[in-house]
């Protein structure tokens, strides 16, 4: 049995990080479906960014709109989308089958709205209606101004991705920002089935403290946020809370990682894969990665619900001089501002295509 099966077959789902129009027209996104349960995917403007400047796949559909007029914000959202119904319409009998558990897609609200809720919910609202298709997740940045956007993107019925979250600190206040729009749904007498998702990006710890601290916590302290995370999952699923919004017919939300590309040369190329198997979550993973496991990974157990060592290994970074809430508010802040690049990068990029296919018609 392929390790990718293993994995799905535990209850964990993988989806892709990653799309791009060649994913979609080749038929690969579909293979990576098929042979390796992948089960849904999850975009950001670097990935937009990449897949245009590096193919020609999108060329003739930038003309077109440029044609009619479209440019900048508005042109790329038209892009898009147009991927992202391809990738929902091809995951939409898992979503189906599961009964929306699975089979998403993910569409970023522009990083510009990062510190700015009152536009970050009325784009979500307006970018899924748009999209019309109920398996289009749309992400929100889990920052302080983000949670009040969660929450009311989740009372307006929007199924959500909370992402740029680092810490069990910054996923329980996600958690709390959903929980509060599905109760407040209920107290309107509006169905509490609203999906959502918390992404914890993992990888960027260990970069973070790269070269700081001794050899043997190299690479350790990214799992560790995890399991701490994991536990707090549990807990919050177990709570007298969350079983009363349960059994009016709530839907969990569900944890996700992010960022499981092995950043270290030096490390197994598979690190984050095989440590952070746990039923009920989610794994979105680079083409790179994912083949990789598909080749040589090992399922050799799974996250322990009550956290393991996690909080021995953490104690160790601070006696090294390593403040996890420091570089949790630190990692959040350099995400939300690497986005910002990305978007200002992708549109300057769409506008300077859309010059030069121009100047060639």
């Amino acid at each position: 049995m392929k390790p990718t099966q293993q994995l799905h077959n535990l209850g964990q789902s993988l989806w892709l990080d990653n799309i791009t129009r060649g994913l979609l027209t080749s038929g690969t996104l579909r293979r990576y479906r098929d042979e390796f349960c992948i089960t849904g995917l999850t975009s950001n403007p670097s990935i937009f960014d990449h897949a245009i400047m590096n193919s020609s796949f999108y060329d003739d559909a930038i003309d077109q709109k440029r044609k009619e007029g479209k440019s900048g914000e508005d042109l790329f959202f038209e892009l898009a989308l147009e991927d992202l119904r391809q990738a929902t319409d091809l995951f939409r009998p898992i979503y189906d089958a599961t009964g929306g558990l699975d089979g998403w897609a993910s569409l970023e609200v522009s990083p510009l709205l990062a510190y700015d809720a009152a536009s970050s919910v009325k784009e979500a609202v307006q970018l899924h209606a748009r999209a019309r298709r109920p398996n289009l997740f749309i992400k929100i940045p889990g920052t302080s101004e983000g949670a009040i956007a969660i929450e009311e993107a989740t009372f307006a019925g929007v199924p959500v991705n909370v992402t740029l979250l680092f810490s069990r600190e910054h996923y329980l206040a996600s958690a709390e920002a959903y929980l509060r729009g599905v109760e407040r749904r209920i107290a309107a007498g509006l169905d509490p089935k609203v999906r959502s998702v918390a992404s914890v990006f993992i990888s960027r710890w260990d970069k973070a403290v790269m070269g700081k601290v001794p050899k043997e916590l190299q690479d350790r302290l990214g799992i560790a946020i995890a399991q701490r995370t994991y536990k707090a999952y549990r807990e919050l699923l177990a709570s007298e809370r969350w079983q009363k919004l349960a059994s009016a017919g709530a839907w969990p939300q569900r944890l996700l990682w992010a960022s499981t590309g092995t950043k270290d040369p030096n490390a197994s190329d598979v690190l984050y894969i095989e440590a952070l198997a746990a039923p009920d979550t989610i794994n979105t993973i680079p083409d790179k990665t994912l083949l990789a496991f598909a080749e040589h990974g090992k399922l050799s157990g799974v996250l322990p619900v009550d956290g393991g060592d996690a909080e021995r290994v953490i104690a160790r970074f601070a006696e090294a001089g390593i403040d996890d809430h420091q570089i949790a508010a630190e990692l959040q802040r350099e995400g939300a501002e690497s986005f910002v690049k990305a978007w200002k990068d992708l549109i300057d990029r769409i506008d300077a295509k859309s010059g030069t296919l121009k100047a060639a018609s």
